[in-house]
């Protein structure tokens, strides 16, 4: 009994994207009663953990850093089928979600993820440690896509309000993909070891210390139960989405409010991940998942949106605010001067997790 029992829950990971799959398939496209939405809200949760489970499966059998860029992507595809999906059902309403989201995104990552990644990593050796060479580099590509795409629409004036003109909105879309397929070609191909761990002397760590890696066989497996996990998130929160929107309509809380709640939802399996990479003193894989999260998801999400104006009806507005702008510019000062030493100090973790702080707390009351 006691053997079932464990084969039970060893074997969780592979049940619950199946039944969170079996559960959308029942509530799709209903209104939920409260209960429901309650059951719903723990299998997505589930699905979430069983979609990190399943990604570090697969990023052990591939290495690094091509693990820390299959979750990255992973986590983006479940942002973007989410916004698309509301953007067609919220008509006018949801013309700013795509922004909200994706500096919701890259503000969680940049400053939480990373701060919370260097904080863990600082407390356990005193400082952490980091390729500065590939941090930078990823950095960089992810305040520029952050500019082009988010900033500049509230300085251009061939349309009025925050949003691009079609040739502007082809362009950063096409500047975002060029870029993202630029980055993912240097961290995986010409300078893979600028991405990979470094232990306190400066060494490149190119070895897991870890379990063998997983087969072929249970890698494709992972694989295929990861697809499926991320196809219940994405349904489940969808599903659970106008509860969420009537929740925040209720408090009286500002829409943007929104996309901080689809951010925070879609993060979780990358926060996870990193947070337990930067226990194994692996700051760098941390890292390469809070930066490429952020990086992919600009530059997978902007390009699908501007491809989806092209049916959807109502503005697209991707203009930051200038309170917005002003913790974007802080962002990419405190991060440059984070990166460019290559260790960091407890100091530097708290001073992320405070600009994410003013964040959250600006979001609720602008």
């Amino acid at each position: 009994m006691l053997r079932t029992v464990r084969a039970v829950a060893g074997h969780w990971t592979a049940a619950l994207p199946v039944l969170a799959v079996v559960l959308l398939a029942l509530a799709w496209g209903r209104s939920l009663p409260g209960p429901v939405v309650a059951l719903v809200a723990c299998f997505l949760a589930g699905a979430v953990l069983a979609a990190v489970h399943h990604a570090e499966v697969v990023a052990h059998r591939v290495g690094e850093p091509f693990g820390s860029l299959v979750l990255a992507v992973a986590v983006t595809i479940i942002e973007v089928a989410l916004i698309l999906t509301l953007m067609t059902d919220g008509g006018d309403k949801s013309a700013s979600l795509a922004r909200d989201t994706v500096f919701a995104a890259v503000m969680i990552t940049c400053n939480g993820i990373v701060g919370l990644c260097l904080l863990v990593g600082a407390l356990r050796r005193r400082v952490a440690v980091f390729n500065p060479e590939g941090t930078g580099a990823a950095f960089a590509t992810v305040a520029t896509l952050a500019g082009l795409s988010l900033v500049l629409p509230t300085f251009t004036t061939s349309k009025p309000g925050p949003e691009f003109a079609p040739a502007q909105l082809i362009f950063a879309a096409l500047a975002a993909v060029v870029l993202y397929g630029l980055f993912v070609a240097t961290q995986t191909v010409r300078h893979r070891d600028y991405f990979l761990p470094v232990s306190s002397s400066g060494k490149v760590i190119d070895e897991d210390d870890h379990a063998d890696p997983p087969t072929r066989r249970t890698a494709l497996t992972s694989l295929g139960l990861l697809a499926l996990a991320l196809v219940g998130v994405v349904g489940l929160a969808k599903a659970v989405s106008p509860t969420i929107e009537a929740g925040v309509a209720a408090a009286g809380l500002p829409s943007s409010v929104v996309g901080v709640v689809i951010a925070l939802l879609v993060l979780l399996p990358e926060t996870i991940a990193a947070v337990r990479a930067a226990t194994r003193d692996r700051v760098q894989t941390s890292l390469n998942l809070g930066l490429g999260s952020a990086m992919a998801s600009i530059g997978l999400t902007i390009p699908a949106v501007a491809a989806a104006s092209i049916w959807l009806s109502g503005p697209l507005v991707l203009g930051l605010g200038a309170t917005h702008m002003v913790l974007l510019a802080l962002t990419v000062v405190v991060g440059t001067l984070t990166v460019i030493p290559g260790r960091a100090t407890p100091l530097q973790g708290g001073v992320h997790l405070a600009l994410l702080a003013a964040y959250l707390v600006l979001a609720v009351s602008p």
